[in-house]
């Protein structure tokens, strides 16, 4: 019985030592495997960091590619503002052209009421020629007293020819007579050419047929002899 004793004293001894020792263990283990503050201070700079590159790319990628509503809103205002130039232009061309063709369309009525008589003015020349021929077939000599009746017909034909000059010069026909005159190809056209003593080369020297402008042009050139050299 005393040994029997002892064994189990020494047994339970060895037992308590043996649970001290795998508590000593379990604490040093705990300690082992708890994280450290500063590889915790670590970790969340380093995830912090993480955070904020993302981040940056992220504001990054926003501004160089902008929403694709912004970017359709965009290249339809570029389009737009296209089409507005587009539209002005060709606005300003129509309105140019509006106003050439009113100039043109005045000028035309203009003309109209300056030259829209110009076939009666040719036909009333005819009157005016045989007015002209028939006071100069009168002989001066004729014209008396004594004979009342040619005087009195030839002053009406002088006052008839005088009445149509007015009407004439009123209405812009004006005659020419260029007796004298130098020779102008665009006013006179040329019978003939002939010298003449004391008379300068190139001017008229005849007048046949007198001429008209009706506002400036050339109704009906006259009829002239040109003075040529000898």
């Amino acid at each position: 019985m005393p040994g029997t004793c002892v064994t189990e004293a020494v047994a339970a001894v060895m037992a308590a030592r043996c649970v001290r020792l795998a508590r000593r263990g379990l604490s040093a283990l705990a300690l082992s495997l708890r994280p450290s503050p500063r590889l915790l201070c670590t970790a969340t700079k380093q995830k912090n960091n993480g955070q904020s590159l993302e981040e940056d790319m992220g504001h990054n990628e926003q501004k160089t590619e902008p929403p694709s509503t912004d970017k359709i809103l965009l290249e339809e205002k570029v389009k737009l503002e296209e089409q507005l130039r587009d539209t002005m232009e060709k606005y300003k061309r129509a309105l140019a052209d509006t106003e050439n063709l009113r100039l043109r369309s005045q000028k035309l009525v203009e003309e109209a009421k300056l030259y829209g008589i110009q076939g009666f003015c040719k036909d009333l020349l005819e009157v005016a020629d045989i007015l002209e021929k028939a006071t100069q077939s009168v002989p001066k000599e004729e014209i008396k007293d004594e004979n009342p009746h040619l005087k009195s017909l030839y002053e009406g034909l002088v006052l008839t020819e005088v009445q149509i000059q007015k009407v004439f010069t009123k209405h812009g026909l004006l005659k020419l007579d260029p007796l004298g005159a130098k020779f102008d190809p665009y006013e006179h056209e040329a019978l003939f050419h002939t010298p003449v003593e004391g008379k300068e080369p190139g001017t008229v020297a005849l007048v046949s047929k007198v001429g008209y402008k009706l506002h400036g042009r050339t109704l009906r050139p006259a009829l002239v002899g040109v003075v040529k050299e000898a």
